[in-house]
């Protein structure tokens, strides 16, 4: 199965993400969250894969939507309710693989799941 990288064109960490996958070969999903938005149910599973309790640990708390939401003092459920409604306010890029992801701010940290041989999937395209 093939890694995924959650993605937004306009962000140039992404896109910095997308040329380490690259020069490693690694085959990768583009999963472009801001066009269809992660279910409750796939934020919940993409935090147990990130190793994470707190949602704020995946959202982009220093956008102004996050503080005009009141998202600091909101619930957790309240919190991943806002990213399905918002998704700009999931972190990003986000590479999971192997059952494991990692925020990748900065993208080097994609190293940390692209060293991982065993979890690592290979693009044999030509």
């Amino acid at each position: 199965m093939p890694a995924e990288l959650y993605f937004n064109p306009a962000c140039s960490k992404c896109r910095t993400a997308t040329s380490l996958l690259d020069e490693r070969g690694v085959a990768y999903d583009v999963v472009r969250y801001l066009d269809v938005p992660p279910s409750l149910e796939e934020l919940r599973a993409l935090m147990d894969l990130l190793g994470i309790a707190d949602p704020r640990e995946m959202m982009r708390t220093g956008e102004p939507l996050y503080r005009s939401l009141g998202l600091d003092e909101a619930t957790p459920q309240r919190q991943l309710e806002a990213v399905v409604d918002h998704p700009i306010l999931l972190e990003r890029p986000i590479l999971v693989v192997g059952g494991r992801a990692v925020i990748a701010r900065p993208p080097e940290k994609v190293f940390e799941l692209l060293d991982r041989p065993e979890a690592l999937p290979v693009d044999d395209a030509p």
